[in-house]
């Protein structure tokens, strides 16, 4: 019996190759497609040579064209942190729109499911607290962080167009806070911002007084959670995170101790919108996948931790 066949857009980002691992540990032939924009292909050398494995240089902006079958397509494409979007504010907002278009397409053709990364940005600043899937959001569209924000929640309405309108078979998961091996180490996300400022005896830098609170996910215990929706009969955004909430201050304080840092904290203003509060209801994944984060904090931080030890040539203390 053949394979079946899954597509990974951004195949080459921190999440989009986690993601073609475990695809390819369950058994599928994967497609990965990445233009290299914000992915790396160190995140995927190590699949080199492995013939169940496919990748593809393309901008999914443009049609994308798979020969043969297709049973899986996860749109994970997008540029993801702070510092992308800002940058790249056009490009995110075509990887939202028409890459999820073209990307849809690609499963509507193929007759297979598909799933999109979405975010807890799609939550905005949030007025209630712990975030659930009903919750419709306190989002600012023409804000600098509206290109992101936007995009997801354009995405999220594309994709229940195609379910609703062409009766594919659609998933909508939204990431909260994940971290792990593979992230970019100047990508403006807290976990790599901290952990590279603590190794190489810089300043950690806290935006305002380090009271706006995340909870943070390890990569393994998401890319389980997204597995398990894909393989669900559930077609609504489903929250994928971990519920343990911390400030930014705590956070910063917990690294500086595991690596031993002598480093300082330098407090900068705050960005605009920046979120006051983050962290997901997780009760729909537990009722509906059977999921919930494994991987404690400590444990996925040092794990982290090492892997920019690695990354960075530092020994370990």
């Amino acid at each position: 019996m053949s394979k079946k066949t899954a597509v990974v857009t951004g195949a080459a980002g921190f999440l989009g190759s986690h993601l073609s691992d475990r695809l390819l540990s369950e058994g599928y032939r994967v497609i990965g497609i990445d233009n290299l924009l914000t992915g790396n292909l160190r995140n995927i050398e190590h699949l080199t040579g492995n013939s169940d494995f496919e990748f593809i240089r393309h901008d999914v902006t443009n049609f994308i064209n798979v020969p043969g079958e297709v049973h899986l397509v996860f749109h994970m494409a997008s540029p993801a942190s702070p510092i992308d979007y800002l940058q790249l504010p056009i490009q995110t907002l075509k990887v939202g729109s028409l890459g999820t278009h073209n990307a849809l397409g690609l499963a509507k053709a193929k007759q297979a499911t598909f799933l999109i990364a979405s975010t807890s940005e799609c939550y905005g600043d949030p007025l209630i607290h712990p975030q659930r899937e009903d919750y419709w959001g306190n989002v600012n569209p023409i804000g600098p962080r509206g290109v992101y924000d936007e995009a997801k929640r354009f995405a999220e309405a594309m994709t229940m167009a195609y379910h609703r309108f062409h009766q594919v078979d659609t998933k909508i998961v939204r990431i909260f806070n994940t971290y792990g091996p593979r992230m970019r180490l100047e990508d403006g996300r807290v976990v790599p911002a901290f952990i590279g400022q603590a190794l190489q005896g810089q300043p950690l830098t806290v935006f305002g007084d380090g009271s706006q609170t995340r909870s943070f996910c390890y990569v393994s215990d998401l890319i389980d959670g997204i597995f398990r929706l894909s393989q669900s009969n559930y077609h609504e955004p489903v929250n994928i995170g971990n519920p343990g909430e911390m400030t930014v201050l705590q956070f910063a304080k917990a690294i500086l101790e595991m690596t031993g840092s002598k480093s300082e904290i330098d407090f900068r203003p705050l960005p605009v919108d920046d979120p006051k509060v983050r962290q997901p209801d997780i009760g729909l994944a537990r009722k509906l996948l059977a999921w919930e984060p494994k991987v404690s904090f400590n444990e996925g931080i040092e794990k982290t931790v090492n892997y920019f030890r690695q990354f960075l040539a530092i020994p370990a203390c």
